[in-house]
């Protein structure tokens, strides 16, 4: 008994760590080794301690759910979308002259839970349901590790929080579901309110607390005691807590949370104003909906549904095809948006995408929006057809898994994509070309290949439309300056499926020259840090492909030279892993990046606990509070002057 105590302190430890703290402190092995020993004692006692970790498992279906009252009512939030509005509900607040402190935080998009203890006991979960009455869902909440089932308080105490599913964690499920899950929101909704809580499981929820919402014993005085009181006894709260002394502060903190909430690995929606002081809240009491002291902010919307009008196919730089949707124009996030992707055809088959339905568009980081799914069909509805030719040169189209390619290499949309991708800035960096430029050059003189760039004949560029002297010298010049590249660069401009700039650079920095990523195997490349086996097969297929080493060796005898440099080892960051958060004043982030690995550093994209600093310019937010969190050196701008200028 002894021994099995042990192990559940030191399991639950650990647990708090990994999936509270973000930080864990030994291995996945090290942690599965004490679960099966502990697991392996209470199947030979017949005992399970109350709060042992190997309860937290998926259990039987349960065949409905029952309703539960909750021991004090859980309000929902008035909503407010303007800085008028937010005027209009600080006036009401101070309206006796008196200014009250505000707190800010996070609104997550998922779905509210309320959980009770009773002596320390986990007891029950609850959705919030009409605020009055929800609905028990303690077997499915079981299956989530990120709330203590034990916790230092003797009375009964309800604590309220938001269940969300990671948008890291949705990406990886959908990648081998049978039927892709729409948005992170729904996909928390229907993980908790399933009657199957291996269902739960699988789709590894977490819940973020904000809110004791009630305690037989003691007594908070503010929501900043409020979330002391949650954090020392275990549960997962966001970092970023602001307290505001004026409406003016509460309209920074939410510009900073509207810039860094899309650095966030959790939908959000908005931010969460609410009255610091419980006496000030007790005073200003409530209506039939809402509290009088709280507000919720919200931010345009990022999803939308809108009607699918048509589907067409684009031909990419590797043959690939990508339907494409033509969509009744929407407003979303400041913009109309008439286009959104879809993966492949296998997408539109798993989506159940059609002709004249309804679908859910997702927007974000200014890119083109992706249909997430479907959620209306009517009978007019008309499938989306494969298509069995190119749409550019009416080649015969092969069928590789999920994914429709077209083999004809010469295809003009094909050729002119390939080109234009090989020029960019990532890739060989030709200033002045275009995809006009490819296309023009495709169509009069019959470039198909990344070398024909360089045996270009100047007396016929003059010949074509829009080429003078100075351009047509601008172009040839550039294009002769491109030769010297360095190794990630030409790696990129190749043009190889699925590698993008930094699997580029990762490959450089492993290989050294192309002739040793030429016969790079499959087990080497997939042991490669960030690089999985499905990277690796299309590097390996790549240089498989008698045409394209035809082709680099073409370039390599024309005088392309793409070269390595070796980082160098002694510097001022020599062994340090660094990570850049925030706006810098007089750097752009890529090149303080350049200048800290030129010093021996490391760039690296997010804080863990292998970073050693952290580089934080003006509004850094989520991973400049992680580090503070994790105890990692923070240096600003004016430090990191210093540094490089000794």
């Amino acid at each position: 008994m002894d021994r099995m105590k042990e192990l559940v302190k030191i399991l639950n430890k650990y647990a708090y760590e990994y999936y509270v703290l973000d930080n864990p402190t030994v291995s996945d092995a090290e942690y599965d080794r004490l679960y099966d020993e502990l697991k392996k004692m209470e199947e030979q006692t017949g005992i399970v301690l109350f709060d042992s970790p190997t309860k937290r498992v998926g259990g039987e279906p349960i065949s409905s759910f029952k309703k539960h009252k909750h021991i004090e009512r859980l309000y929902s939030l008035d909503k407010s979308t303007t800085v008028e509005e937010l005027l209009a509900f600080d006036k009401k607040i101070n309206k006796d002259g008196e200014q009250y402190d505000y707190t800010v935080e996070y609104k997550f998009d998922g779905l509210t839970v309320c959980l009770t203890y009773s002596d320390g006991k986990f007891v029950r979960a609850t959705t919030r349901g009409n605020g009055v009455e929800g609905e028990d869902v303690t077997a499915q909440v079981l299956t989530i590790k990120s709330f203590p089932l034990l916790i230092d308080y003797s009375g009964t105490l309800e604590v309220q929080g938001e269940a969300i599913i990671k948008l890291s964690v949705l990406d990886e499920y959908n990648k081998t579901a049978l039927e892709p899950l729409k948005n992170a929101r729904n996909a928390v909704a229907g993980a908790i309110r399933n009657l199957d809580p291996k269902v739960t499981e699988k789709r590894r929820p977490e819940i973020m607390f904000y809110n004791v919402n009630y305690m037989s014993d003691g007594s908070l005085s503010s929501q900043k005691e409020c979330v002391e009181f949650l954090i020392e006894h275990g549960f997962k709260v966001h970092p970023f807590f602001k307290i505001c002394p004026d409406i003016n502060s509460v309209i920074s903190a939410i510009n900073e949370i509207e810039i860094n909430r899309k650095t966030l690995d959790i939908l959000t929606d908005g931010a969460v104003i609410k009255v610091n002081d419980f006496s000030r809240r007790k005073e200003l009491g409530a209506t039939d909906k809402f509290p009088r002291w709280a507000m919720a902010f919200k931010f345009e919307a990022e999803e939308i549904t809108t009607i699918l009008k048509d589907v067409v196919w684009q031909v990419g730089r590797t043959g690939k095809l990508t339907p494409l949707g033509l969509l009744d124009p929407v407003e979303l996030g400041g913009a109309t948006v008439r286009k959104a992707t879809l993966n492949n055809y296998g997408d539109v088959l798993r989506k159940g995408i059609k002709k004249g339905a309804r679908v859910l568009i997702r927007r974000s980081n200014e890119v083109i929006p992706e249909i997430l799914g479907t959620t209306e069909i009517t009978p007019d509805c008309e499938d989306v057809v494969k298509p069995e030719i190119c749409p550019s040169c009416n080649s015969k189209l092969e069928e590789i898994g999920a994914n429709l390619f077209c083999t004809n290499r010469s295809c003009r949309t094909r050729v002119i994509a390939k080109l234009t991708n090989f020029a960019c800035k990532n890739g060989m960096d030709i200033e002045g070309f275009s995809e006009k430029t490819a296309g023009v050059l495709f169509d009069d003189l019959g470039v198909n290949s990344f070398s024909g760039l360089y045996t270009l004949d100047r007396e016929k560029i003059l010949d074509l439309d829009g080429f003078k002297d100075a351009k047509t010298d601008n172009i040839l010049s550039a294009i002769e300056k491109s030769k010297n590249v360095p190794l990630a660069n030409f790696i990129y401009a190749l043009g190889i499926d699925n590698v993008g700039k930094k699997t580029a650079k990762d490959l450089a920095e492993r290989f050294k020259n192309i002739e040793n990523l030429k016969t790079a195997t499959l087990e080497t490349l997939s042991g490669i840090d960030d690089i999985g086996e499905i990277i690796a097969e299309c590097i390996v297929e790549y240089f498989a492909d008698p045409e394209n080493v035809k082709e680099i060796d073409a370039l390599l005898s024309i005088g392309v030279n793409p070269v390595f440099e070796e980082k160098v080892k002694a510097g001022v960051f020599s062994g340090e892993k660094v990570v850049l958060t925030g706006t810098l004043t007089d750097f752009k982030r890529d090149e303080a990046g350049k200048i800290i690995e030129s010093l021996g550093g490391e760039v690296v994209g997010s804080v863990s606990k292998n970073t050693t600093l952290v580089l934080a310019g003006e509004n850094a937010g989520s991973k400049l509070d992680k580090a503070k969190k994790l105890n990692v050196k923070i240096i600003g701008e004016e430090e990191f002057k210093l540094l490089i200028k000794s």
